[in-house]
């Protein structure tokens, strides 16, 4: 193992064009090696942003991958091809970050587990959520009791998109990885867990709205902690009104907050994780905590997607936890596929 990450980069999408390429190239600990996507827009929008990596089209990955040359390879493909490639990545002896959704059931995901523990490679799911400006805030109000007993958490991802712009989420059914509840689905679900722990009961409502939708473009989840916690979750790219993106209901306050994180919308205009501004939020962009009536803003805690990163170099190069252990987003498989039973 060198002491600089040699990496790829499997698909140059939003997964590999924001959330992967940027903070890989910004990290000392990492070179990014190789970009793979078969579409020559982004074939050269890569070589402009990253010259010094090689790109290659699938085909040409798939025949000439030097995996010897390589110590983590990413994958941000199609989620349909997320459980084959880190299959034959781990195999080539290589560290393999997933993106969401892990796998397409909770059987795939357990049986990639299984492989890279008996290749002894590292596995993780990039859950990049859980470095959001409002989950982080929300964290420390929970550690400081600030909202009392927990009854009700309410969550949303809401958008307005009323065409399909994707060319693969056109095609892709439930089989195919396709649906709202694989997309922004596995990120509420995760955060609900990692927030109030695990579900005793699931109750799902999803509907296709969009013409041309295969899956489900509109879902609604509801969580039944163990620890008592009532779990709220909506995910909709229908939405001609967003409700708030949190609203955290306890026994002394309520911590409501209208805007999600920043951090995709500043990558996308150019403002990358090594500006001083990247992450922080405006005042007027504070949530609000509620209590007795009246209210008070709460700052933001600056969002971090490239804390992400840095765990995972430090897991790679001296041994430390991995970011988000695969086992998360397995259990979040099975929610879904809970709630793909009871909404159906």
């Amino acid at each position: 193992m060198t002491q600089i990450i040699r990496t790829a980069v499997l698909g140059y999408g939003l997964a590999g064009s924001v959330f992967h390429a940027p903070p890989i190239a910004a990290l000392e600990q990492f070179s990014l090696d190789v970009i793979v996507t078969s579409d020559p827009a982004r074939q050269v929008a890569a070589q402009l942003a990253y010259p010094g990596a090689r790109i290659l089209s699938r085909d040409e990955w798939e025949r000439d991958a030097s995996y010897g040359e390589l110590d983590l390879v990413v994958v941000g493909t199609p989620p349909a091809t997320h459980a084959p490639l880190a299959a034959k990545a781990l195999g080539a002896g290589c560290a393999v970050v997933v993106d969401k959704p892990f796998a397409l059931s909770s059987v795939e995901g357990e049986a990639l587990i299984d492989l890279a523990q008996e290749k002894g490679q590292l596995l993780t799911t990039y859950q990049n959520r859980r470095w959001d400006g409002e989950y982080l805030t929300l964290q420390n109000l929970l550690a400081e009791g600030a909202l009392g007993e927990v009854r009700r958490f309410e969550s949303r991802l809401e958008r307005w998109q009323p065409t399909i712009t994707k060319a693969w989420k056109a095609q892709a059914t439930v089989k195919d990885g396709g649906g709202i509840l694989f997309d922004l689905g596995s990120h509420l679900i995760d955060q609900a867990l990692q927030l109030f722990g695990p579900v005793t009961r699931v109750h799902g409502e999803l509907a296709a709205r969009r013409p041309a939708e295969l899956a489900e473009d509109d879902a609604f989840v509801a969580l039944e902690h163990t620890s008592g916690v009532i779990s709220h979750l909506w995910m909709n790219l229908n939405a001609t009104h967003k409700g708030p993106r949190l609203r955290v209901s306890g026994s002394n306050a309520a911590y409501i907050k209208q805007d999600g994180d920043m951090q995709e919308a500043q990558i996308q205009a150019g403002v990358l994780p090594t500006d001083p501004q990247y992450g922080v939020e405006s005042p007027e962009q504070w949530g609000t905590l509620w209590r007795d009536g009246r209210s008070s803003a709460v700052p933001t805690v600056p969002g971090n997607f490239s804390r992400f990163h840095e765990l995972l170099a430090e897991a790679i190069l001296h041994g430390g936890p991995v970011p988000v252990d695969p086992a998360d987003s397995v259990e979040g498989l099975r929610i879904i596929e809970a709630v793909r039973r009871t909404a159906s």
